[in-house]
């Protein structure tokens, strides 16, 4: 029997949505020593990462090294790198595995997700979390609300998203019924992921799944290992073969072929504005040979601030600047880059920020003392590292400030000010952990939000410091369009799927909003159906019947 024949009578409902509870990892905790088990077995496994296609295991003997960024003579893992004609076998696989994919009643495709969910829940919690860990260079505290948790949640929300978008059905007047049918889009999704997330990953790749659609997903080169893992555990779950096919690979191998193929339906990205640029360009000169007009996702760079008014409070503004700044060396799309302070309370703030610098661990995350591991690569280094001599030249640096990259690729915690308010360091993306800030006239506050608005060309995140609430609804105005997710008397990271959907505008992306319905809705296309129970037989109305 096909499996859309099936006879399955009832409204099915998807289980509640309830965001994964975070484990504290702390001394004799079960959970810390099961992770550390885990930890010391993978960092000897060193696993041979095949191209998967088709659910086929694909060994091209191109391969290429994964290093532990703490510790880059360390190699956890090799992998394959795909070819053009593994790119044409996936999309011929995926083509394949779509007419029955899309043909399951879409409660049994969430199905697939909610037992992902409860796989990493439970008995895969640790491989994943330790493979993020090996292989991104997280804190333990980082790769739970990662790998974990905010992958959970995204299996579990989007399930329950789905079923209010397809629950969603036009009117019927008298004599009628219309419906609407949200079919997968014709053709393939090619999803791109970056090193810094785990779970977009894994987001990038399942939520056009869940919608019918299959996909190629290209996972970021230093997050090939927990990308891997991930694509194993959807596997585990009862995804079929061929709906997501994994093709690790250097970029332009894979776009070549996917943004010129006639079967492109879709591009879901979290990377570079850049590089989403590019991509963006080469669809608009290929639009002649598409079946369809492309779906276009992207969530990419940003310049995020954190803005004081004279009545915030220092050491909660002074917290936000290093949690924001510095969690995860400041490589999240979300991390504090800039901040504004005014004079009143730059004293007090700075000596509270300068505090809980002086104290910050970086190492070796396996040792849970660490609040900070290292930046994901040379490249990373290399580039922080010069924005870091150009802050000795041309500005003031007040915390930090080196880079040390004998072991692993380390850059300490650094606090800059600038007196000049559009010095390239509060403008340009940065990607790690430097917080710059500009002290204003405690008189320029609504000058200062303008100077916010317009200093940057991203809008993703951005925070509000203040006690006095007409500053909140002066800033809530004045930064309206400056950033997607937005903060007061919080750092601005640390979205939560199903309570902060996630993605920003301008320079920042197409703010779909992962973790949200609005996501969803670009995975499918909708067909109007009308049907008339007792159609006319008379053309004639009656109007046509005056003498």
């Amino acid at each position: 029997m096909h499996p859309s024949a099936a006879t399955v009578n009832g409204t099915r409902r998807v289980p509640p949505p309830v965001n994964e509870p975070i484990k504290s990892y702390g001394p004799g905790s079960p959970e810390k020593a099961e992770l550390k088990s885990r930890l010391s077995a993978m960092s000897g496994e060193c696993p041979e990462i095949p191209v998967i296609v088709g659910g086929k295991e694909i060994r091209t003997g191109d391969v290429t090294k994964v290093r532990s960024p703490h510790d880059h003579q360390h190699v956890i893992a090799t992998f394959h790198k795909a070819r053009p004609e593994d790119v044409t076998a996936a999309i011929a696989a995926a083509a394949a595995a779509q007419k029955e994919w899309a043909s399951w009643r879409w409660e049994d495709r969430a199905a697939v997700m909610l037992r992902a969910a409860e796989l990493l829940a439970t008995t895969w919690r640790s491989t994943m979390n330790a493979a993020t860990m090996l292989g991104q260079s997280k804190t333990v505290y980082q790769t739970e609300i990662d790998a974990a948790c905010e992958m959970v949640d995204f299996f579990r929300f989007n399930a329950h998203f789905a079923q209010e978008l397809y629950a969603e059905q036009p009117v019927s007047a008298p004599g009628m019924w219309n419906q609407t049918d949200y079919r997968n889009l014709e053709g393939f999704v090619y999803a791109v992921s970056p090193f810094n997330f785990t779970a977009i990953g894994g987001n990038l790749s399942s939520a056009p799944a869940l919608m019918g659609n299959v996909v190629l997903w290209k996972p970021a080169g230093t997050a090939v290992l927990s990308s891997w893992y991930m694509h194993q555990l959807m596997t585990e779950a009862g995804l079929p073969p061929g709906v997501i096919n994994f093709m690790p690979a250097d970029a332009a191998t894979i776009s070549n072929v996917a943004l010129s193929h006639p079967d492109l339906a879709g591009v879901h990205f979290t990377g570079s504005t850049t590089v989403f640029n590019s991509m963006w360009e080469t669809i608009g000169k290929n639009m002649g040979r598409y079946r369809s007009y492309p779906r276009i996702v992207g969530e990419t760079g940003g310049k995020d601030f954190i803005v004081a008014h004279p009545s915030a409070d220092a050491k909660a503004l002074a917290v936000a600047i290093v949690r924001g700044g510095f969690e995860y060396q400041g490589q999240k799309c979300s991390a504090a880059s800039r901040a504004y302070v005014p004079k009143s309370l730059w004293k007090e703030t700075l000596a509270y920020a300068q505090e809980m610098i002086a104290e910050i661990k970086m190492g070796d995350v396996a040792d849970f003392r660490n609040f900070m591991g290292a930046v994901i690569d040379k490249k990373a280094f290399d580039r922080i590292s010069g924005y870091l001599a150009d802050a000795g030249k041309n500005a003031k640096v007040l915390a930090g400030g080196k880079a040390h990259g004998e072991k692993g690729w380390f850059i300490e915690p650094t606090l800059v000010q600038t007196e000049d308010p559009s010095y390239r360091m509060l403008c340009e993306e940065i990607f790690g952990p430097v917080v710059t800030c500009y002290v204003y006239d405690d008189a320029k506050w609504l000058d200062t939000l303008q100077l916010v608005d317009r200093t940057s060309p991203y809008a993703l995140t951005g925070s509000v410091f203040a006690r006095d609430r007409k500053a909140v609804l002066e800033a809530h105005t004045a930064l309206r369009h400056a950033a997607g997710n937005f903060y007061v008397n919080d750092k601005p990271t640390g979205a939560t799927v199903g309570q902060q959907p996630f993605g920003g505008a301008r320079g920042s992306g197409t703010n779909d909003k992962a973790g949200s319905k609005m996501n969803l809705l670009r995975w499918v296309s909708a067909r109007t159906i009308k049907e008339t129970f007792v159609p006319p037989t008379d053309y004639k109305y009656p109007f046509m019947g005056e003498e």
